[in-house]
């Protein structure tokens, strides 16, 4: 089938900007790009975009599809058994793939949900974004994450072992818990947890199979453990410090800073239902938190799109709203949306398929009514997403 999108402006994503452009998808890939009118197929379906903006399939390089979005995430898995969890993800898997975020990165499953979802949307079984899974997140005997199905290890040899079980099971990241967090009870943010002798057995192992490999890092040290263990990226990353920046701009360590965390469970406040420590802890580490990413932003560290979706409020289907909150704290328009398109891919080293409308690249598309370059607010309108292809297949379409 050929599919062309015409009379309507192209955000390319690479820094290109057409006013007017025409887009030629065929099977699964994009086979012209070219600004202005040009010459279509006879027999091409042909979508006329007018007045929606043409942007490439955004790019979530940290959600929890095992996570409800309720006020208190954690409490709700354990009421529900592995085939519940299961379904409820395949629905939060569609919503997004509703939303435009055409892939993800799911930063921690339980018992591999995440891996068994990722397998239905590409065996075609179920609609949702493309996904590149962890499995269990590895973390220290009760450290963060430990009670949503964390594979808790001590030592660089457990810490080897759980990772080779993550890649055994078929995971395409791997994700260790370099430092505490918000939403684990008693656990405190910026504290260090798993050494650096630690992440630098579990990194070696993740490299050694091919795998990418992400560390949840919030406090100043463990951020800079998990950056000279050789991480690829870091999830977070609240307390950074100059040593903290210029680490990550020596070793070209990206980062996430998944702002949409701490803006909802604010948002929500006790009165929501979020649990209070939880509360407490995010109003204690926000300044902190915003203040590193602008720090990040302004020495060009490498950041990309992550909202942790599936935390408290934060739901899944909403995850651009992301891209407005880093416009809140200093991102241009097109800034966030390179993060969100462009750089995200970079970053889950999918360049070479995604992330740009280019021709020979994979046909993720998104048509935007509105301009979110003069209006970003027209992102978290779910009404405002009309179209959505994924590798050329019409998933929604809106647009008459």
């Amino acid at each position: 089938m050929i599919t062309a999108f015409v009379n309507g402006p192209v955000f390319v994503g690479d820094g290109r900007f057409f006013d007017k452009g025409t887009v030629i998808v065929e099977g699964e890939r994009i086979v012209r790009v070219a600004e202005g009118n040009a010459s279509i197929p006879v027999d091409a379906h042909r979508i006329d975009l007018c007045d929606r903006m043409l942007l490439p399939g955004f790019i979530d390089c940290h959600v929890h599809l095992c996570l409800d979005g309720s006020a208190n995430p954690e409490a709700a898995v354990s009421r529900y058994n592995l085939p519940m969890l299961t379904l409820q993800a395949s629905e939060f898997a569609r919503n997004t793939l509703m939303a435009g975020v055409t892939t993800v990165r799911d930063m921690g499953g339980i018992e591999f949900v995440d891996i068994t979802i990722r397998d239905a949307v590409r065996n075609g079984l179920i609609p949702g974004p493309r996904i590149l899974a962890s499995g269990r997140l590895v973390c220290m005997t009760g450290g963060h994450g430990w009670q949503i199905g964390g594979r808790e290890a001590d030592g660089p040899h457990e810490v080897r072992k759980a990772v080779r079980e993550q890649i055994r099971a078929g995971c395409d990241v791997v994700k260790l818990m370099a430092t505490g967090g918000v939403l684990t009870p008693g656990s405190e943010p910026g504290s260090p947890q798993m050494t650096e002798e630690e992440l630098r057995a579990g990194v070696e192992e993740a490299h050694k199979a091919g795998r990418i490999t992400a560390a949840h890092a919030q406090g100043t040290q463990g951020i800079k453990n998990a950056i000279r263990a050789g991480i690829d990226s870091i999830e977070h990353g609240i307390f950074l410090d100059e040593e903290a920046i210029a680490l990550l701009a020596e070793r070209n360590v990206a980062l996430i800073p998944t702002l949409s965390a701490p803006i909802n469970i604010l948002r929500g406040g006790v009165e929501s239902g979020v649990p209070e420590e939880a509360v407490e802890k995010t109003a204690q580490v926000k300044k902190s938190h915003f203040k590193s990413i602008v720090m990040a932003k302004e020495a060009e560290i490498t950041i990309a799109m992550g909202t942790d979706a599936g935390t408290p409020l934060n739901r899944h289907g909403e995850n651009l709203n992301e891209i407005k909150h880093m416009t809140e704290i200093g991102f241009s328009p097109e800034q966030a949306l390179r993060a969100a398109t462009q750089t995200a891919a970079k970053i889950l080293l999918l360049e070479e398929e995604l992330g740009v409308i280019e021709e020979g690249k994979l046909a993720d598309l998104v048509a935007v009514r509105g301009d979110p370059l003069a209006e970003i607010d027209v992102l978290t309108d779910p009404d405002n997403i009309q179209l959505v292809m994924q590798a050329g297949h019409l998933v929604k379409e809106e647009i008459q």
